[in-house]
């Protein structure tokens, strides 16, 4: 059902709120040089703040059109993003438009509050990518603020999963996985600690299910298919492993990891524990970050074309409205690499 919108607050509004005329609000909000005594400022600016005057400055700001894509990402500190955001930024360039960039965390009220705050700076087109952005995030007023945004001209596009009407981009995670749980089976590998990353993250999750349905098509039982939950960093793969280690690993004969990071915290940990890898065990990763290729050994994982998605992003928010939401799906490859043997 969907979510009602909240009236538009004119500036008629804050000038009846502040108890001044119409022209003053106007010189305080519109960015006048004419000067306005300080008192009066002060209560135009309280009374635009208290009834959340940003949707008319949106408004004016999609007639003047800018050039700037505000790109909003859960995290900025991973390689991954860092690739997506490089690439963003080189093709807007080609175009004569450049890229902001803010965090949310990944939290619905963060991102809520930071699409309605980056919506007064007057951009052009906003790019969100998260690993799952839904309707109903900060009670639907999150899609409210996008609807607005787009009915004022502004274009929207997701990188991630999403149920809301804007142009998508978003990665099979699960299909993807599946590729390296068969590649794992299928060089003989029977015994398989699956580090997955944390529960309420939606992309690990889709990996950790499509790894798991890989090594049962390739003939392993499910109760030699053990899943680890831990931080999804080079931190909490290096944890996993320490403490997999401290309860032994058994008949362990391959680790797969949810990502590239973690799978480098648990190739240090291993190598601080005298582990070998091929040798002892195999180890696996997802997204093939630039690091994979230097390690020793060079590490087997999923590669996804992260810079193309990057550049695919700005072009569709750069682009006319089709007229109706796009939704594109892309899958990764295997690269398999000195990390994995046969068994």
């Amino acid at each position: 059902m969907p979510h009602p919108s909240r009236p538009t607050v004119t500036l008629h509004d804050v000038a009846a709120a502040a108890g001044v005329s119409l022209a003053t609000a106007s010189r305080v909000l519109g960015g006048s040089s004419r000067r306005v005594a300080p008192e009066y400022e002060r209560k135009v600016l309280a009374a635009a703040a208290s009834l959340r005057y940003v949707s008319d400055l949106s408004a004016r700001a999609m007639r003047r059109e800018t050039d700037t894509v505000a790109l909003v990402a859960d995290d900025l500190t991973t390689p991954s993003i860092g690739l997506v955001v490089a690439a963003m930024e080189r093709q807007a360039r080609t175009v004569g438009a450049f890229v902001t960039v803010s965090s949310t965390r990944g939290t619905p009220e963060r991102q809520y509050e930071t699409v309605r705050t980056l919506c007064a700076f007057r951009p052009r087109a906003l790019v969100l990518t998260s690993a799952r952005i839904l309707a109903q995030s900060a009670g639907g007023r999150l899609l409210d603020e996008l609807l607005a945004y787009q009915q004022q001209g502004g274009r929207v596009v997701i990188f991630g999963v999403t149920d809301m009407p804007f142009d998508s981009i978003s990665v099979d995670d699960r299909g993807s996985a599946r590729l390296m749980g068969e590649h794992v089976a299928a060089t003989g590998h029977r015994r398989v600690v699956v580090l997955a990353g944390a529960r309420d993250r939606m992309n690990v999750s889709s990996r950790t299910s499509g790894f798991v349905e890989g090594l049962l098509a390739g003939g392993l039982d499910i109760q030699d298919i053990r899943i680890e939950n831990c931080e999804v960093s080079r931190q909490g793969g290096l944890d996993a492993v320490r403490l997999l280690l401290e309860r032994g690993l058994g008949d362990t004969d391959a680790i797969v990891a949810a990502n590239d990071l973690i799978a480098i915290g648990a190739l240090t940990a291993l190598r601080a524990a005298g582990v070998d890898v091929p040798a002892r065990l195999s180890l696996t990763g997802f997204d093939d970050i630039p690091l994979a290729e230097d390690l020793t050994p060079r590490l087997t994982t999923i590669a996804l074309p992260l810079a193309d998605i990057g550049a695919e992003s700005i072009r569709m928010a750069l682009a006319p409205s089709p007229g109706g939401p796009v939704r594109q799906t892309v899958g990764g490859t295997l690269v398999v690499r000195e990390s994995t043997v046969s068994r």
